[in-house]
């Protein structure tokens, strides 16, 4: 069976990390939903109202420094929260991909923490979150380009092809295990790191569950990882 794992490694340097997890076994994705469209607009309203001070949130200084202890320059390579915020701050929307990656969005910005997800049918292995080694090969979203990852770089891989889904733990995500409308079956991570609640993740992690079922008709599981739970299995 395969799993979602968090390397021991990980937790010996990140012991507060955790991870919401949603486990979609069938959804229906939707190219355009005013009904997912609306609330993520007025969400957006409301941060770009609070200035450019969110920036400098507790939540978003908190992965700041994950990444620095990792070796990445949060300036350079933003967190995605910090740079979804950033966008938003220079007066950019964001684009309606679809009903699935909107939502994404949403609670990103309501709860000001990173959120994503793979296509698990694109993914042969076991999801791993681990240090890299350097010859894990990543091919980013909308890009054909073949890269490595630096040596200890937090990725988000696959571990039987060595495909990486998410850089630099939450910075850049791929091509290959994007979420499309054709799209079934998903793992979804809502990522808390020290400095954040895991009251807070678990919140965004079951709004979002909610919000899934009640727009996009998912079938689906939530869980968590931790310290002391650091793998989760994944559908046969």
């Amino acid at each position: 069976m395969r799993k979602i794992i968090v390397s021991p490694a990980v937790y010996k340097k990140f012991p507060d990390f955790v991870c919401g997890i949603v486990i979609v076994k069938d959804i229906q994705i939707a190219q355009k939903n005013k009904r997912i469209k609306k609330p993520l607009n007025k969400m957006i309203e409301q941060r770009k109202a609070e200035g450019q001070d969110l920036i400098n949130h507790p939540y978003l200084k908190a992965w700041d420094e994950a990444h620095r202890r990792f070796g990445s320059d949060p300036e350079q390579h933003l967190p995605s929260i910090k740079s979804l915020l950033t966008r938003i701050m220079a007066g950019g929307g964001l684009p309606f991909i679809n009903s699935v990656v909107t939502l994404f969005n949403y609670i990103s910005i309501k709860y000001l923490v990173p959120c994503g997800g793979d296509d698990i049918k694109k993914i042969s292995g076991n999801l791993c979150l681990d240090f890299a080694t350097g010859d894990e090969s990543f091919i980013g979203l909308g890009s054909a380009e073949v890269e490595h990852p630096e040596k200890g770089e937090v990725i988000y891989y696959d571990d039987m092809s060595k495909q990486i889904m998410c850089r630099r733990w939450n910075w850049r995500n791929a091509e290959f295990s994007k979420i499309s409308d054709d799209t079934k079956e998903i793992v979804i991570n809502v990522d808390g790191i020290e400095g954040i609640p895991t009251s807070v993740i678990i919140e965004a992690r079951d709004e979002l569950a909610s919000l899934l079922q009640e727009h996009c008709a998912a079938i689906l599981r939530t869980d968590l990882l931790t310290e002391h739970n650091q793998q989760i299995p994944l559908p046969d």
